[in-house]
């Protein structure tokens, strides 16, 4: 069976790399799924749920912003700000954190939009963190 290496990258180092059958990404304008030998792309990666199945099972994790290129010979990267497993997700904890960044919108009535777009980009990591952790976790 075709198979696609897939790779993702963060500041922190590489997170995954393995060969896999597919891979579903979020991207900016939705949701795709990239299969063996797929047209080469570069798209813009937004927070939600990244997918991979492999052998018939799925690895599931929380992705923030990024970019996304799939390159001829069924070669896919992923350079993402964050990148976490759902099993690894901390619930409590980013229910701490989106409700605190929450509460830093309410407080500011004259935010700087540098900041009220690193406020809105933190809530919209902490969205997907808890998406996938309840969608995902066993």
């Amino acid at each position: 069976m075709p198979r696609i290496h897939f790779k993702i990258v963060t500041p922190d180092g590489i997170v995954y790399d393995d060969a896999v059958e597919q891979v579903t990404l979020p991207t900016t304008t939705g949701q795709i799924t990239v299969l063996p030998n797929h047209i080469p792309l570069v798209s813009l990666l937004a927070p939600g749920a990244l997918v991979v199945t492999k052998d018939g099972y799925q690895v599931a994790m929380a992705v923030s912003r990024g970019m996304i290129e799939v390159q001829p010979g069924s070669v896919v990267s992923v350079m993402a700000d964050t990148a976490e497993r759902a099993e690894a997700i901390d619930v409590a904890r980013a229910e701490v954190a989106k409700k605190r960044a929450e509460e830093l919108l309410l407080q500011q009535e004259h935010i700087a939009d540098v900041d009220f777009a690193r406020i809105q980009a933190s809530i919209e990591k902490e969205l997907a963190r808890l998406h996938v952790a309840n969608k995902y976790r066993k």
